[in-house]
């Protein structure tokens, strides 16, 4: 029985050690910041910020020309290849020039009738002049000598004029290139019948050098740029001649830099918005025409911009803009804020922020407007668990 009670009684402080030992728990955080939740803040600073504008546009040619004929023909011969590059001034086709040639002949001939006809009519009209003063010939005779040579001469000026006529037409049978440029694909081929001014080009160059972009930008943007100026948001930065950056289809940056030519003064009013054209230079003929582009251009220069990261803004049931912010004593306050664009990654933001504020990127869904939180840089490692650096007491037997 003695031995009956040993090893129980042994059991009993045996179980109420392990009891003790096992119900030992880490102490709580102290209350205060260091048992708040923790959330990562940023510490708002004025920055310059270049404001831009993102608009779409279309490339068009600085120069181009429709090759027309402006005489009527068959043409003989086509003098260029599809595609190359051209100078002002090169054949491009050739119109069988029989008919203009024979043309060209008749007026010289009549020119020269009518100069003959001008030299014998010269030399009457000289020896009437010295008969009438004597006179040997009535007045009369004498005037109607004289208006025919007045008549002779005016043949030969038509005669003359329409020699010229001859001659320009026979030149047009040389259909020649009006501007340099690359030309595109003829619209014709040898032995074709063209008119004079027909309403199809035989083909078109366009010069590629320079490079038109065309971008609209809608009214009510330019509304809300003129009132961000006005309540000085930003600072007049954009002017003519000022500096446009351009974003190809796929997405790369054109390397060169255009410059904003003019901006239209009227309104579409299809599409409410104006047109601006800005000139870039193509050496390498990267742009080509009818391309479309994303033109980026300078609105104006905020100096004491306040951006705050997209991530740290929400919005509350009526849609305006929010963000929480650590306000006095530690704790967390929602602030409503007034948004004017995004820049990149951050919203820049107009009102309901200050130089100095801590907003609360990292952990907002543990803060609660009111309630203690302990600020820390965002981006910094979080601080350890408090549970898991506590070490469990060995339980002694």
């Amino acid at each position: 029985m003695k031995s009956i009670y040993k090893v129980a009684l042994l059991s009993t402080i045996t179980i109420s050690l392990l009891a003790s030992g096992c119900g030992k728990k880490q102490a709580g955080p102290p209350p205060g910041p260091q048992g708040s939740p923790e959330v990562g803040v940023i510490t708002i600073k004025p920055e310059r910020v270049v404001l831009t504008t993102e608009m779409p546009g279309r490339t068009a040619p600085r120069f181009i020309a429709e090759v027309r004929p402006q005489v009527g023909g068959i043409i003989q011969k086509r003098t260029f290849v599809e595609g190359s590059n051209v100078t002002a001034g090169q054949i491009l086709y050739q119109i069988d020039p029989a008919s203009f040639e024979a043309a060209y002949a008749s007026s010289k001939a009549s020119e020269a009738r009518a100069e003959a006809n001008l030299s014998a009519q010269r030399l009457k009209a000289g020896r009437y002049r010295d008969l009438v003063k004597i006179n040997a010939v009535s007045q009369q005779d004498n005037d109607d000598i004289q208006a025919s040579l007045k008549q002779a001469e005016a043949d030969v000026a038509f005669a003359k004029a329409a020699v010229e006529t001859a001659r320009i037409n026979l030149a047009y049978t040389k259909i020649v290139a009006p501007i340099s440029g690359r030309i595109g694909r003829s619209s014709v081929t040898e032995g074709a019948l063209v008119t004079a001014s027909q309403p199809n080009a035989l083909a078109t160059i366009q010069q590629l050098d320079y490079m038109y972009v065309d971008v609209t930008q809608s009214t009510a943007d330019l509304i809300k740029l003129k009132q961000n100026l006005a309540d000085g948001v930003m600072k007049k930065g954009g002017a003519a001649e000022a500096p446009v950056k351009l974003i190809l289809e796929d997405g790369s940056a054109y390397q060169q830099t255009g410059t904003l030519k003019f901006s239209e003064v009227t309104v579409d009013q299809n599409t409410g918005s104006v047109t601006m054209r800005a000139l870039f230079p193509n050496s390498g003929q990267t742009l080509l025409p009818g391309m479309f582009v994303r033109a980026q251009l300078v609105e104006g220069v905020s100096n004491n911009a306040i951006l705050v990261p997209q991530r740290g803004v929400s919005r509350n049931p009526k849609g305006d803009a929010t963000v929480m912010v650590v306000g006095a004593e530690e704790k967390a306050e929602q602030r409503i804020i007034k948004v004017v664009r995004t820049i990149g990654d951050s919203w820049l933001v107009s009102d309901g922020l200050k130089v100095g504020d801590r907003v609360i990127l990292e952990g907002l869904q543990k803060a609660r407007s009111g309630t203690p939180v302990r600020a820390v840089p965002f981006g910094s490692p979080p601080a350890p668990s408090p549970t898991s650096n506590a070490q469990q007491t060995p339980v002694k037997k």
